[in-house]
């Protein structure tokens, strides 16, 4: 378990991150979600991060509200990422602790966090099966 203190994000982490655009259509999201069987993306714009969507954020716009019963189908899923995502994010840079991304990870009860560079722009992402992978790693060692 010691050796699981030095490890970093960066070695963990899933560098080549598929993003989507705050423009694109739920329907496409939910695609998506379907297709990768990931739990959220990040949110690009002009090559920057400006938030994350998650299929919980698909499924608020589906909670029913005293103005709107039965919500529509199609006219949900047409609206933006844009609109549903979340702008506010936890993110880490790439030598920050897996003991910090653990820690992190409990107390949001997230299941996997951005990981940004110096200059803010995406470097990868790091899910809860990647801190179980490096503690299994380490633990062997």
């Amino acid at each position: 378990m010691y050796k699981f203190l030095e490890q970093t994000a960066s070695g963990y982490m899933t560098r080549n991150v598929r993003t989507v655009q705050r423009d694109q259509d739920l329907l496409a999201l939910s695609e998506m979600f379907e297709n990768d069987d990931f739990n959220s993306y990040p949110v690009e714009d002009d090559g920057q991060v400006v938030g994350i969507v998650t299929k919980f954020d698909i499924l608020k716009c589906f909670a029913f509200t005293p103005n709107q019963m039965l919500p529509r189908y199609h006219d949900l899923m047409s609206r933006r990422i844009g609109d549903v995502m979340t702008p506010e994010f936890i993110y880490v840079s790439p030598d920050t602790r897996l003991t910090r991304v653990l820690q992190i990870m409990v107390e949001h009860r997230i299941r996997s966090i951005l990981v940004l560079d110096g200059a803010q722009k995406l470097a990868g992402i790091i899910a809860r099966e990647d801190v179980i992978a490096a503690l299994k790693a380490t633990a062997t060692e």
